[in-house]
């Protein structure tokens, strides 16, 4: 925070455009009284596990609705997508009740979400030093009938419980990313901080095969909204000594800055109406967010749709657009960290995190005929702009006249 803020005022081209381009927001701590416990101990005489629950006794990273496992259920009896939604899932009512065993910094976070329209999220964490992308839940292992044909061994899908996300593609690019502009997170002699190295010198893992775990806030995030959370591990040491901050602060800070940075409006000229700014969300900051597209759904009168779907082909997780009083756009969260939306009121704006490559791109919304279109997405830093304009249905405007009467 720091340095975006000395960096801006004394001119750093980069940070100007990242903080022009991108709302970031910073939470320096998601949990203060396990803060608190750790910074009175100190590095000498703190341990791994110092700190890591609440007050109350919660792990907030574990402390989310566990939508994967509903997910999952809902594919099984073949209700996906018609009848149970592969995006956006609700939050169960009994997680909502005052008496549920939820945190009240996660019920926090959770409005947060809510109320800010992420594209792309980062919590901080230590005692490893990777990547850790989405799933974290492992999914339960089917039942194979008897006699039939086994699956050899080495063969590298033979894991039934590392179930990948649809992004997946985009989340190990995300997290590459990170791990290759660090100074020392891909250094092939390092191995693991307490066990074997589970990244295999990449720096970067699934989280389901390295710590697998329910209801955490990377999977609550990709289920429920339209961000793309991840978790970075800085260091092998939780709570390092003063005089190793600044070198800490080095080996991250590139890593911190590009992440950011494919989260940007990038160069180009827009159609116009133009979407508002992305938004991040961290405990510190990144920019993935300027990768991929972006753009707004209106009517043929030019007025922008609040929560149309976007669907794009071959990915079969679905974005929406702002709603009102909240904006889309970029962002950054948490420590987490995050790149978050514009001003309120901005709605009917997207983004969508994409490799490059050339998509089948869908705009939907109820009332509304669908739009498709094709867009590309280019290897250079910046969102390409994808905008869709809707006719009403035919079935839509015969109900409006009958209002009418």
């Amino acid at each position: 925070m720091q340095f975006l803020c000395k960096e801006y005022a004394d001119g750093n081209p980069r940070v100007r455009s990242l903080v022009a381009e991108t709302r970031i927001h910073l939470v320096p701590a998601l949990n203060p009284d396990g803060y608190e416990l750790a910074r009175e101990a100190g590095s000498e005489l703190g341990n791994w596990a110092l700190g890591h629950w609440t007050e109350e006794g919660y792990d907030l990273f574990e402390n989310f609705p566990d939508l994967a496992s509903a997910l999952w259920a809902a594919e099984e009896r073949k209700l996906v997508p018609h009848k149970f939604p592969n995006h956006h899932i609700p939050i169960p009512e009994h997680y909502l009740a005052e008496d549920a065993t939820v945190a009240v910094e996660t019920r926090a976070v959770m409005a947060w979400m809510d109320k800010n329209p992420f594209v792309l999220g980062a919590n901080l964490q230590g005692g490893e030093k990777l990547v850790s992308y989405p799933f974290d839940t492992a999914r339960p292992v089917k039942e194979v009938p008897a006699g039939a044909r086994g699956i050899p061994d080495d063969y590298e899908d033979a894991n039934p419980e590392l179930q990948e996300t649809p992004d997946h593609a985009i989340f190990r690019w995300l997290a590459i990313s990170y791990a290759s502009a660090h100074l020392t997170m891909t250094e092939t002699f390092r191995g693991g901080c307490h066990t074997q190295d589970m990244t295999d010198a990449m720096g970067i893992v699934q989280g389901a095969k390295w710590h697998p775990r329910a209801g955490s806030m990377n999977d609550f995030s990709y289920l429920h909204t339209n961000c793309l959370e991840l978790s970075l591990y800085l260091g092998c040491d939780k709570f390092p000594h003063e005089s190793q901050l600044q070198q800490e602060w080095e080996n991250n800070k590139e890593a911190l800055l590009t992440f950011m940075e494919q989260v940007g409006a990038g160069p180009g000229r827009a159609q116009a109406p133009v979407p508002a700014l992305p938004t991040l969300h961290s405990s510190s900051p990144h920019t993935q967010v300027h990768r991929g597209i972006k753009g707004v759904v209106t009517d043929q009168q030019g007025e922008p749709i609040a929560n149309a779907t976007i669907v794009v082909g071959g990915i079969n997780h679905h974005v929406m657009t702002g709603k009102e009083g909240t904006g889309g756009g970029q962002g950054w969260h948490r420590a987490t960290s995050s790149l978050s939306a514009p001003p309120p009121g901005s709605a009917g704006d997207y983004w969508r995190i994409l490799n490059p490559g050339e998509y089948r791109v869908w705009a939907r919304a109820e009332g509304f005929n669908p739009s498709v279109k094709t867009c590309s997405v280019y290897y250079d830093i910046g969102a390409t702009h994808c905008n869709f304009v809707l006719a009403r249905s035919n079935w839509q405007r015969i109900l409006e006249i009958m209002a009418m009467n």
